[in-house]
C-alpha cells in the first residue's frame, strides 16, 4: 500500500507544482484527509525525489528553451544570457525566506485552517489579476524589476495553498506579461530554486534511501505528472483565462475548511 502511495503523492505533486493550486497544500492534505500517516512518505528524502523528479521535468519539457538560452548566452550580450541572471534574482527572495522560516513551514503553515484560506484568496487573486490587467506583454519584455518581484511572489509560496506557480504567474501578469509569457517565466524561474533544494537536502542522505523503492517510485511519478502538467498548461494559456483554477482552488479551500470544523 505504501507503494501506491508514493506512487499517488508523485503523481499529485509533479501535477500540482506546475498548476498553480499549491502542491505543498496537497501533499500536505492528502494524507490529513486519508488520515495516511506512513512516516517514509512524510520524511525530508521522499520529498526530495518529487522535487527531483519535477527538476528533471523542467528541463526535459522546455529543453528547446534551454537549448536557446545556451546558445544565446554563448553567442554574447543578447536577451538570453540575461535571462539567465533574471532566474536566478527571481530565486534569492524564495531562498531567503526558505532559510528563515523553514521550520514554520514545516509546522505552524501547514495548519488546514491556514491552507484552506489560502487556497481560495490567492486563487481569487489569481483569477482578479488574470481578469483585469489587459497587457499581454511577450516573453522578452522580462527585466530586472519584473525578475526581482516575480521572486517576491515567489517567496510567499513557502506557505502552503499559495502556490509557487500561481504566485510566479499573477505576478507576472500583474506586470504585463501575457499568460503564456507568465507560465513560462514560472516554469523556468522553479529551476535554479528547485536545484538549490534539491541538492541542499540530498548532501547528507544516505545513498540507501535514495535508492529505496518509495524515493524511485515518487521520483518516476513527479517526473511524468510535472512535464504534462507544464505542456498542458502552457497549451491552456494560449486560449483560456486562468478562472478554471480559481474555481477549483475555492471548491477545494471550502471542503478542507468544512472538513477541518467538522472535526474539530
Amino acid at each position: 500500500m505504501a507503494h501506491a502511495w508514493a506512487i499517488i503523492l508523485g503523481l499529485v505533486q509533479g501535477a500540482t507544482e506546475f498548476l498553480p493550486i499549491s502542491s505543498s497544500a496537497h501533499l500536505a492534505l492528502i494524507p490529513w484527509l486519508a488520515r495516511l500517516s506512513d512516516p517514509v512518505l512524510s520524511s525530508l528524502p521522499f520529498d526530495i525525489a518529487l522535487h527531483a523528479g519535477s527538476l528533471v521535468a523542467i528541463v526535459a519539457a522546455l529543453w528547446g528553451d534551454w537549448i536557446d538560452v545556451v546558445k544565446g548566452a554563448v553567442r554574447g550580450p543578447s536577451f538570453e544570457r540575461r535571462l539567465i541572471g533574471f532566474l536566478l534574482l527571481t530565486s534569492v527572495p524564495g531562498a531567503i525566506f526558505g532559510v528563515l522560516l523553514e521550520k514554520d513551514a514545516e509546522t505552524v503553515f501547514r495548519s488546514p485552517l491556514i491552507i484552506g484560506i489560502t487556497l481560495i484568496v490567492f486563487g481569487v487573486v489569481l483569477w482578479a489579476v488574470d481578469r483585469f490587467v489587459a497587457r499581454q506583454d511577450p516573453f522578452e519584455s522580462v527585466d530586472w524589476v519584473k525578475a526581482l518581484l516575480v521572486g517576491v511572489a515567489q517567496a510567499f509560496a513557502i506557505v502552503p495553498g499559495v502556490s509557487r506557480s500561481g504566485a510566479t504567474i499573477t505576478a507576472g501578469r500583474a506586470l504585463g506579461l501575457s499568460r503564456e509569457a507568465a507560465a513560462k517565466y514560472s516554469f523556468m524561474a522553479a529551476l535554479p530554486i528547485i536545484a538549490g533544494a534539491v541538492v541542499f537536502g540530498l548532501r547528507d542522505m544516505p545513498l540507501a534511501e535514495i535508492l529505496s523503492i518509495d524515493w524511485l517510485l515518487g521520483f518516476v511519478a513527479a517526473a511524468v505528472s510535472s512535464y504534462v502538467a507544464m505542456r498542458f498548461l502552457l497549451s491552456w494559456v494560449r486560449t483560456h483565462s486562468l478562472a478554471a483554477f480559481m474555481y477549483y482552488r475555492v471548491v477545494v479551500g471550502v471542503i478542507v475548511l468544512a472538513v477541518f470544523f467538522i472535526r474539530g
